[in-house]
């Protein structure tokens, strides 16, 4: 079975956030290896046009008995800003080993991910890349134009992101990526 496959199956095929049903498709939860949430296009947040409201979601997905929904919960909540939702990350009870999964790969202080163009970065925006970038080790080249979703801050390391291109999970210079 394909990741899209055993994740409708986990989640009855409807989002592991809000329940919905449509344009559902996988976002990574780095940094374990093909762990993955279903999402619906709202709760991917793609355009960052996502009401405050539609978040409270969160608090009945915080529930969730999957540790990649529990990680993936408790790091929107964390970019939210509002009072409810640190309420609601502070409550949410994660067993040490998940806890330190939410809490890797998320930026150390002071460190700031720009684009190329100056723009400040956030764990899971969708990015597009400026230029065709050869991938060392995987064989092929990533193309100018190719959208990087759901990417993942290299904590200790402002330059650098991750992302899946190609299937591939790659780490990509800030510098040539600009942001969607």
């Amino acid at each position: 079975m394909s990741l899209i496959d055993d994740l409708m199956t986990r989640a009855g095929g409807v989002c592991e956030f809000c329940g919905d049903a449509t344009d559902l498709a996988p976002v990574d939860v780095p940094p374990g290896e093909d762990e993955a949430v279903l999402l619906c296009a709202a709760c991917r947040d793609e355009e960052g046009s996502t009401a405050e409201g539609h978040w409270r979601c969160l608090e009945g997905a915080a529930w969730s008995g999957v540790p990649a929904v529990q990680v993936a919960v408790w790091r929107k909540l964390g970019q939210i800003e509002a009072p409810w939702a640190a309420e609601a990350r502070e409550n949410i009870a994660l067993d040490a080993a998940t806890q330190a999964w939410a809490e890797a790969g998320q930026p150390l202080p002071g460190v700031v991910h720009k684009d190329s163009n100056g723009v400040v970065l956030a764990q899971g925006d969708t990015v597009v890349l400026i230029k065709d970038l050869p991938v060392k080790g995987a064989g092929f080249t990533a193309k100018r134009g190719t959208a990087v979703r759901g990417i993942s801050l290299v904590a200790e390391n402002a330059g650098h992101i991750e992302g899946r291109v190609e299937g591939q999970r790659i780490v990509i210079l800030t510098e040539f990526v600009k942001k969607k």
